[in-house]
């Protein structure tokens, strides 16, 4: 069986695009940023900064006729437009977005005989479906309901299972982001399980996007390294994803040890896995990181490393490899595949994977995606 990951930025319909631009180019928001920029080096924004941020984010909710239907809608840089780029934009720019998808769809499903696909950053399964293109009559999809724009979705082949795939939201992971704010509307991405019949056997996957910004462990030029424990802000948020996404693994496992958990975690895998932790020390409390995480006021957890947390042998998951070299242009180190290790022993050999290059115009003014498909073949 083909399986693949595929983050497709903030992939809405025509109409959703159109709702963007609506708000964007309202008088009050003009194309400004809600998200507040944190200097590099810091953890936090200034409260110059944290004010800005907030002020947009009021008048972008004003304009999306308020602020849940404002969640609904992609934020102005979504697609990295600005005023003076949209002035010059020919109509057609979004269609190219959605086109670019289509074909590297295209070439997962033809070129490389893929049967399963877990979308992230995906408005709804009809979206999944009109990416699909000439492929949508053989294929289901489904999303996880979500009170924002982005959420998580798959598509699979109708062929590939004995009895109908099942879809099951996770809203364990969609927690609260900000804490401080008890007016705030704003919760992160659910996860989805879609549960398939193989023969006779439960074969299930789970798609995730964690937490974004809390990615390295290892620091480098552009980024800072992080544990799960730093009090930076965004690790302290990917930090309360912990426990329900453990949970919710362990919970799957149980009546379905045929696992692959995949997607975007938003967190550098390879490198926490590169380094050697004992037991002991993967939670700042010492307990062994196979028992149950004690959680919180918040939901927060000792665990240092998400990787060692996960791989706890309770279940066993192992790491797909990443794909030795790729003409990729996204995003590198955060789309990983984990198989469980009842899957793994049926394996000839270790899986391997691949990254595919997005399907791109010349000079195409929003960029098909950020991230590449993530691929890799399974014996089931």
């Amino acid at each position: 069986m083909g399986i693949a990951a595929f983050n497709i930025a903030w992939a809405g319909s025509e109409a959703d695009f159109n709702e963007h631009i609506r708000v964007c180019t309202s008088p009050q928001v003009n194309w400004c940023d809600t998200r507040a920029k944190i200097v590099k080096g810091e953890t936090a924004p200034t409260p110059e900064e944290d004010a800005r941020a907030k002020q947009c984010q009021a008048d972008f909710d004003t304009a999306a006729g308020g602020a849940g239907k404002g969640l609904l809608v992609a934020p102005c840089n979504a697609y990295k437009l600005t005023a003076s780029k949209w002035k010059k934009a020919t109509p057609g720019i979004y269609a190219e977005k959605l086109e670019g998808l289509r074909q590297t769809v295209d070439g997962l499903i033809r070129g490389r005989r893929v049967d399963v696909i877990a979308f992230q950053e995906v408005r709804s399964a009809d979206v999944i479906k009109e990416i699909l293109g000439s492929h949508s009559a053989d294929f289901d999809a489904c999303v996880a309901d979500h009170t924002s724009f982005q959420t998580v979705g798959f598509a699979w082949r109708r062929s590939v299972t004995s009895k109908p795939g099942q879809c099951t939201p996770e809203t364990g992971l969609a927690i609260k982001e900000n804490l401080q704010d008890p007016a705030s509307l704003r919760y992160l991405r659910p996860g989805v399980a879609l549960l398939l019949t193989i023969g006779n056997d439960p074969f299930t996957l789970m798609n995730v996007h964690l937490k974004s910004n809390c990615a390295n462990l290892i620091t480098s030029p552009a980024f800072k390294g992080h544990e799960l424990t730093d009090p930076d802000a965004a690790c302290q948020v990917l930090n309360r994803q912990v426990a329900p996404l453990e949970a919710w693994i362990d919970g799957v496992a149980k009546t379905s040890p045929l696992l692959v958990v995949l997607g975007d975690f938003n967190r550098r895998l390879d490198e926490e896995a590169a380094k050697l932790v004992a037991s002991k020390d993967v939670r700042t409390d010492h307990t062994d990181p196979a028992t149950p995480n004690k959680t919180g006021p918040n939901g927060e957890v000792s665990s240092r490393f998400l990787w060692q947390e996960l791989s706890d042998g309770d279940p066993a998951l192992i790491q797909v490899p990443p794909p030795v070299t790729t003409d990729c242009k996204g995003f590198e180190g955060l789309d990983h595949i984990l198989i469980s290790a009842a899957l793994s022993a049926r394996q000839t050999g270790q899986p391997s994977s691949e990254k595919v290059k997005v399907k791109q115009k010349d000079k195409q003014v929003i960029m098909t995606s950020d991230h590449c498909p993530r691929i890799t073949r399974l014996t089931l």
